[in-house]
């Protein structure tokens, strides 16, 4: 044991969640124009016969692999034909156009390196559970090829003791379909490009535009401002910027008739998003609907947004990009519900100390004040949140993530004033948590890390990250953690 821990027990469950390289979503291959034009080419000088043998076969080891396989070549085609601005494509038949869309389609295993940092909340329906139970989903941070992270889910049922019964994952794997924000706001836009330090060699794209516009309409700004300004670095990297933001404000549904372990939120383009890190779900409630609500970091090879995902089914989510100078930095988590007449949310903002932020508007975050700093040895690096606060009738039970010696993460605990939660009116003086031997190997070693937690029946059950790379499950009683509380 690489830290002493608290005398609070910790009750691990014989599950271990582990990369599952075979799944896998079809993906569209990118290639160079000349390049494609000349596959096309080939394709179309095949026999006839041989085309639909080829085509046949393609169907016949991939169709068990993917969801209306079909659809995503033709999808595809479509794609290629229109960049390639190749009409007289048009004119082909369906199965030709389904053969030159696998040419221009290859598979992506989701899982293949990592399934860590996950997050789990209620289920929204809790159909087929026994009194005492519970019927929860937990999210997970896939990472595969390239390090591309994206969001998949699991679900199972808690038992009242807090124990987990896992549902069996579906084999096969399906991206949303993405829906285009109708319209966006030029201040908010602003704003963004400004605390991302990208403003400035493209301001002049803003002058053509009204307060409030679609994505069309900047498309076609950006396109005259290319006309009348010459291009340098600078000035292709912020477009390229403002190009991913606009893109990182829109809408996903998934089908009805999917399971949750068969949905995947991924980054839409590599041009565009590379990665979704992190999602910290909570069930945000108004008063009167329960809204679950994700932030995470999206980010595009040099630049980080933070984001947030909303949605009340699982199958249809909104996703918005945060704004205001609170919206920085990695590890933003927000409480589940309004304090005062505002919402909350902890944060990092300076990848150091703990920070709590007030807001009037749910995507927009200013004035982060300081909570707490480093105070343990086990700690002294950063101290940032291990998931949203969690309601108890003593306080804001606030798991957190520290970083010591080594570099070794650790999970603690502090408690908020219910009313008041600026005032810490508790905390554990070892960590709750600590990489064990056998949890020490992995992408990157010494780490236990969790992205939220939930409280069932007097028990905190929480899904944590092995060292980067897998994941598990533990169970305290939340009383022990509230009596082992000591003053600040």
């Amino acid at each position: 044991m690489l830290h002493p821990r608290s005398q609070i027990k910790a009750i691990k469950q014989d599950i271990s969640f582990k990369p599952d390289e075979s799944k896998v979503i079809a993906k569209r291959l990118h290639l160079e124009k000349e390049r494609s034009l000349k596959i096309i080419e080939q394709i179309c000088g095949m026999p006839k016969d041989k085309r639909q043998d080829l085509l046949n076969q393609i169907l016949r080891n991939y169709e068990h692999r993917h969801k209306n396989l079909k659809r995503i070549l033709k999808n595809n085609f479509d794609k290629v034909k229109e960049e390639l601005k190749k009409k007289d494509l048009e004119g082909l038949s369906i199965e030709n156009k389904l053969l030159i869309g696998a040419y221009f389609t290859h598979e992506y295993s989701i899982e293949a390196a990592a399934l860590f940092n996950p997050s789990i909340v209620a289920d929204p329906f809790q159909n087929h559970t026994k009194p005492g139970e519970l019927k929860v989903i937990i999210s997970f941070r896939a990472v595969g090829e390239g390090h591309m992270s994206s969001v998949v889910f699991r679900s199972g049922i808690l038992d009242k003791t807090g124990n987990i019964r896992m549902k069996e994952t579906s084999p096969v794997v399906e991206r949303a379909e993405v829906i285009e924000s109708p319209e966006y706001n030029k201040a908010n836009f602003i704003m963004k490009m400004k605390e991302i330090k990208e403003y400035e060699p493209v301001k002049d794209i803003f002058d053509q535009l009204l307060d409030d516009f679609n994505l069309n309409e900047l498309n076609a700004a950006i396109k005259r401002f290319k006309k009348n300004n010459s291009s340098n670095d600078r000035v292709n990297r912020a477009l390229q910027n403002l190009d991913w933001l606009a893109k990182s404000n829109y809408q996903i549904k998934f089908d009805v008739d999917t399971d949750i372990s068969q949905r995947v939120i991924f980054p839409r383009a590599q041009t565009d998003i590379k990665a979704i890190e992190d999602v910290r779900f909570t069930p945000f409630n108004d008063g009167s609907n329960i809204t679950y609500c994700g932030t995470y970091t999206a980010y595009n090879g040099f630049s980080i947004l933070p984001q947030l995902l909303e949605t009340r089914d699982f199958y249809n989510f909104q996703i918005n990009t945060l704004t205001g100078s609170g919206s920085q930095n990695k590890g933003m988590a927000l409480f589940p519900e309004k304090i005062n007449g505002k919402y909350a949310m902890i944060s990092r903002n300076d990848n150091v100390n703990l920070y709590i932020m007030f807001s009037d508007n749910i995507h927009h975050w200013e004035k982060p004040l300081l909570l707490r700093e480093p105070r343990y040895e086990w700690e002294f690096v950063q101290i940032g949140n291990s998931g949203p606060p969690l309601k108890t009738e003593k306080g804001w039970l606030v798991l957190t993530h520290a970083v010591g010696p080594m570099r070794t993460y650790t999970i603690g605990a502090l408690l908020l004033d219910l009313k008041d939660p600026l005032k810490i009116i508790g905390e554990i003086r070892e960590p709750l948590l600590v990489p064990e031997e056998e949890e020490r190997n992995g992408y990157v070693p010494n780490v236990v890390y969790s992205c939220g937690g939930i409280i069932h029946n007097g028990y905190l059950v929480l899904p944590y990250a092995v060292s980067d790379s897998r994941s598990g499950i533990v169970k305290f009683k939340v009383k022990d953690i509230l009596d082992h509380m000591s003053s600040p």
